[in-house]
C-alpha cells in the first residue's frame, strides 16, 4: 500500500469547477491518500511547506493539483498506475496557458546559464505519445516523496525561485540536476480554468486562425 499526499496550494477561495473535480476525485485502491490545502500569497513557499507535510506524514507520493484546474475523475488513479507500470519518478498531465496564446505549459531546453539566468524553449506542438521534457507547471503533477527529498538534500529550498524562473521550472531543473527524468503523458488532459475552460481542442483551434502568434 502506498501513501499519496494531494497538495494544493492556493488562495482563500478556490473556483467551483475546480471543487468539482476535486470533490469526484477517484482514489487508487489500497493507497491512502491524504490531502492538504496550502493557503499564502507566496506560492513558493507554499509548495516548500506542502513538500515538508509530505515527509512529516511518510508520504511515497505526491499529487499536485493549482486549484483553477479541471480534470477527469480517474486522474490520479491512471496516473498511478503509469508509474507504477513503467517506473517513473516524476509524470505530468497536459494543459494550456488560458491567455493567448495558449501554448502548452510544458517546457524544452531548460537551462540555467553561466551567469545564473535561466532559458527555455517553449513547445507548441504536443506528440500524442508519452515524451521527456526539461521541465513544467505543477497544475497536474504526480511525484515521488524521494526525488523531492532528494532536491531538498541538495539544495534546500525546494521551489525557491532561480533568477528569472518561476518555482515550478526552478524545481524541475533541480530536479534533472539530481538525474531525474520529467515525463509527460498527454492522454492526461486538463483544463485551466479562466472565462472559459482551455484544452486542447480549444488551443489547436487558436493555432489554426494565428498560426504565427508569439504573444504572451
Amino acid at each position: 500500500m502506498s501513501k499519496i499526499l494531494i497538495a494544493i496550494p492556493c488562495m482563500d477561495q478556490l473556483p467551483a469547477p475546480f471543487a468539482q473535480s476535486l470533490a469526484m476525485i477517484r482514489k487508487p485502491d489500497n493507497d491512502d491518500v491524504a490531502c492538504s490545502f496550502q493557503m499564502g500569497s507566496l506560492i513558493y513557499t507554499s509548495r516548500n511547506n506542502l513538500a515538508l507535510q509530505a515527509f512529516q506524514i511518510e508520504a511515497d507520493y505526491v499529487f499536485w493539483l493549482d486549484s483553477d484546474m479541471v480534470f477527469p475523475q480517474d486522474l490520479l488513479v491512471e496516473m498511478k498506475k503509469e508509474m507504477d507500470e513503467k517506473g517513473l519518478d516524476f509524470l505530468t498531465g497536459l494543459y494550456f496557458r488560458r491567455t493567448p496564446p495558449f501554448t502548452p505549459v510544458l517546457f524544452d531546453k531548460l537551462e540555467v546559464d553561466e551567469e545564473g539566468l535561466c532559458n527555455w524553449t517553449d513547445y507548441k506542438e504536443v506528440p500524442d505519445e508519452p515524451f521527456k521534457i526539461g521541465g513544467c507547471g505543477f497544475g497536474a503533477v504526480l511525484i515521488k516523496t524521494d526525488v523531492l527529498w532528494d532536491v531538498q538534500c541538495k539544495f534546500g529550498g525546494m521551489f525557491n525561485p532561480i533568477a528569472n524562473m518561476g518555482e515550478d521550472l526552478s524545481f524541475c531543473w533541480r530536479a534533472r540536476q539530481c538525474g531525474y527524468d520529467i515525463w509527460c503523458d498527454p492522454k492526461f488532459e486538463l483544463g485551466h480554468v479562466g472565462y472559459t475552460v482551455i484544452n486542447r481542442k480549444f488551443y489547436e483551434s487558436y493555432r489554426s486562425v494565428h498560426p504565427d502568434r508569439e504573444d504572451a
